[in-house]
């Protein structure tokens, strides 16, 4: 599902599926279970997923893409392609954004192509623009 998240314009060639062990790709996902790490997992009866999503702290010495503080978490979040748009990515970002909340975050923060059309979810579900790594929007979203 991490290699399903990233967003390629239509007409583009697919990112390499060894962009997965790039240190700046792996990091979300190595070493799971860390304090403060929450993930997500929407499935289908027969336990096929149906989409995730994680959220996990970095610090200025191993910043994320969508990196705002050591104190605010990263959110990465992930539809199956034939599973977008019927709602699913809204009900997992509703709910990690109460358990982030629960857990005692103040706020969340992301990173997205500002073509992706995830970013207009972002936008209703209150994620502002806070800054640019390299060609995306760093968006964040006070919890409190």
């Amino acid at each position: 599902m991490l290699y399903q998240s990233f967003y390629v314009p239509e007409g583009d060639e697919p990112f390499p599926k060894e962009i997965l062990q790039e240190p700046h790709i792996s990091k979300y996902a190595s070493d799971w279970g860390r304090h403060g790490d929450i993930a997500l997992i929407a499935k289908t009866q027969d336990r096929e997923p149906l989409g995730v999503v994680w959220l996990r702290l970095f610090d200025g010495t191993n910043k994320g893409y969508g990196y705002v503080d050591d104190t605010t978490p990263e959110l990465w979040i992930s539809v199956a392609e034939g599973c977008r748009g019927q709602g699913i990515g809204n009900a997992l970002m509703r709910e990690i954004e109460m358990r982030a909340k629960e857990f005692g975050y103040q706020q969340l923060s992301l990173s997205v192509d500002p073509h992706d059309p995830a970013r207009r979810l972002y936008e209703r579900l209150g994620y502002v623009q806070v800054g640019w790594c390299d060609t995306s929007w760093t968006m964040k979203k006070n919890l409190a």
